[in-house]
Order: C-alpha cells, then structure tokens, then sequence
C-alpha cells in the first residue's frame, strides 16, 4: 500500500500532477485511487489500510448507490413472501426517507456518522421518533442485503451504539403505567362502561377479548370460530387480517399459540354468537356485512367511546389510548403482576408465550421492568429472619 505522485504533460505541453493511493484490499484484489492534493491522498491511504486490516473495506468501484441497493433489497423482501403491508411499509421508508437523502451515495461511503446525521436530519425535518427507528433499520436491512451480495463488506447501522442497545423501539424509554398501558383502576372502569357505548353488543366482546387475550387487532379481526372452543375456555390463534383485509398466515411460527379465556369473555362470547349471523369467512367480529372488522372502526367506534364514557380521559377529554395495542400492553401487565394485586403472576416464559413473542428476550426487553421484585419490604424482613433463624 503506497500514495506515489504521478506527473504527465497536458496536450498543450503542461505539467500536470496527481497523487495515487495504491493498495491491495483484504481480497488480494489491486485498487488505485487518484487525488489531487496529497494530503487528500495521505487521509484516504490511511483509512483505508484500517479498513483492510478489520476486513470491512469495500473499493468504491465494487459498490453501488444506495439507491440501486435499496431497490435490490425491496425486490429481495418481494420474493421472500413478505405480505403487502410490510413492503409497502419498506417502499415507503425508501422513497420518502432514505432515497431523497442518501440515495446518491455509494454504499462504501457511508460511515456511523454519515448515517447518525441521516436520523438527526430526520428529526429535524419533522419526523416522529418511531419513524426515524424505522428509516434506520430499513436502511440496516438494505445494507446487510447489500454485504450478502458482495457490495459492502460492512453493516454501518448495526455498528451504531443505539442499535447495540436494548431499549424501547420508539426511543420514549419503558413502558410506563397510566401513560402507555391503562392501570387497573382504568381498566376496571373502561370494562365498566362498555354497556354503555353505542351498538355495545358489537363491541362489548371484541374488546372483552382484546383486553383479557392480549390478541393483535390483526389477530382479533382474522379470528374463526372455529378457533374458539368455549367448552374448554380457550382459542387458538391461527391467522389474521391484514389492513388490507386479507386473511393470511401469522407473521410467525411463535404467533400461533392457544390462549385461556376467563368467564367474563367466555359469557360475551357465548352471547354474541347467539345473536350475530353467520358469514361465509366464520370470523367471530364481522362487520355488518360479513366481512373483515376495519381497525379504524374498532378504534374510533368502539375504543375511544369507551373510554370516555369511562372518564378515562386526555386533558382535552379525548380517549387517553389512541390505539388496540394498549389493549395488549395491559393484557402482559395483567399477566405478570402479583395476584394480590389483582394480576395473574405469571412466569416470564408463559407470558411470551400467551403473547405470541418470537423470542423470551423480546418479552424480556419490552415488558421485564413491570415484572415485581421479590426483595422489597416484606420479602426482605422474611429472609432476613431466617437468616439468623
């Protein structure tokens, strides 16, 4: 590996001169690269044999834009299988977010700097925290395409701290009761009021099953009768609806799992099935005409009513959970606390599995702080005393 000058005559007989980095990549493969100041030069040749030594170099006439690597990586996830509502989520995140800023630029030239201003002009320009984590790992997605097929030998994004550390997807940190997921006190009054919402009858067991079975909105709205055994108390999740209203497979072999009912769901449901007619896709929440429930309208005609006629409320008296998935959030912090705190106390390993998590670290990372501890008060003043017998 050297930096040489290298001096020519113009077609006008003019001395011209250039300085050339000279250097073998971890491949055995030569590359030469051309400058016009040597300092240039000396600050090129001395990255580069950095990077040849860690073997994460990649010349940058081997790599591509991120651009074209990005539309290699959506044609991958295209034939994967992926279901529409995730690629349209990728195309998305690449042609409004990545493409427009670091479309242009070689793979080989982005460095975790390069990509932590990407997430910083991200925010700047407006941004929610949740899409920026999703911008972010879509371009990881495009990267880690992109050294499969040789174009990069390394991932920046995975290199960064923040995608090293375990922390709360949308960067607002844990959990939190009575903000992200309804106290028990909330949740009594919101079971409370649901006789007393508009067309209760329809979504008085659906939220009934969404509050006390932790399903998905995508899980409840593809739900068969089929898959629900009132005899035994229980259901199995199987499938479920997309946004766009097809019934397919779960996103993971972990999703598919069976789930108890306690008596209060087993009741509406007994109900509901009595008084709802059948439809030909033998969904347990059909709309009016049969078909697949809109999650739009369990939100805005079920879930918000509900919590206002329940009191539990925002500062402008609008519902104070926007969405179902608080409903599940409640469901994992009912599963875990204490019975004398009127929750279920559950293990860690059965909660992810009444979840449907892929992974016990994945329960572990969202839900493991509200789990109690056992060394507090009580705990304590009992195995100090048998301590000292």
């Amino acid at each position: 590996m050297s930096v040489r000058k290298r001096t020519w005559k113009s077609p006008n007989g003019e001395t011209r001169e250039a300085w050339v980095v000279d250097y073998v990549d971890q491949s055995g493969e030569r590359h030469l690269k051309t400058f016009a100041k040597k300092r240039d030069a000396d600050a090129h040749h001395a990255i580069v044999g950095v990077a040849v030594r860690a073997g994460t170099h990649t010349a940058d006439s081997r790599s591509v834009t991120v651009a074209k690597a990005a539309g290699l990586w959506l044609e991958s996830c295209e034939a994967a299988g992926l279901e529409r509502t995730t690629l349209t989520a990728y195309r998305q995140h690449v042609g409004l977010h990545i493409v427009p800023i670091l479309g242009a630029l070689r793979l080989s030239q982005l460095t975790v700097p390069i990509v932590r201003g990407f997430a910083d002009r991200l925010r700047r320009e407006g941004r929610s925290l949740i899409m920026v984590r999703k911008a972010r790992r879509s371009l990881g997605g495009i990267l880690a395409d992109a050294q499969e097929r040789g174009l990069v030998a390394q991932n920046v994004v995975y290199s960064m701290r923040k995608n090293r550390r375990s922390t709360r997807g949308d960067g607002n940190g844990k959990l939190k009761i009575g903000v992200d997921i309804p106290s028990l006190v909330e949740m009594r009054a919101i079971v409370a009021a649901l006789g007393a919402i508009d067309d209760a009858a329809r979504w008085r067991p659906l939220l009934l099953t969404a509050i006390f079975t932790g399903l998905r909105a995508s899980e409840l709205r593809g739900l068969k009768w089929a898959d629900v055994d009132l005899k035994r108390s229980e259901l199995h999740v199987r499938q479920r609806a997309d946004r766009y209203g097809k019934i397919g497979r779960l996103k993971s072999e972990a999703g598919e799992r069976t789930v108890p009912l306690p008596p209060l769901v087993v009741s509406a449901l007994r109900e509901h099935k009595l008084a709802s007619p059948a439809n030909a896709l033998g969904l347990v929440f059909a709309n009016g005409r049969g078909g697949i429930e809109h999650r739009n309208s369990i939100v805005e005609r079920g879930l918000w009513p509900v919590q206002i006629a329940a009191g539990v409320v925002n500062g402008d008296g609008e519902a104070k959970y926007k969405g179902l998935h608080a409903l599940r959030h409640f469901y994992a912090s009912w599963c875990i606390n204490r019975r004398v705190d009127g929750g279920l106390e559950l293990p860690l390993k059965v909660v992810q599995a009444r979840l449907g998590h892929a992974s016990i670290q994945m329960t572990a990372d969202v839900y493991g702080h509200l789990f109690p501890r056992s060394d507090d008060g009580s705990e304590l003043a009992a195995a100090e005393r048998a301590f000292f017998g």
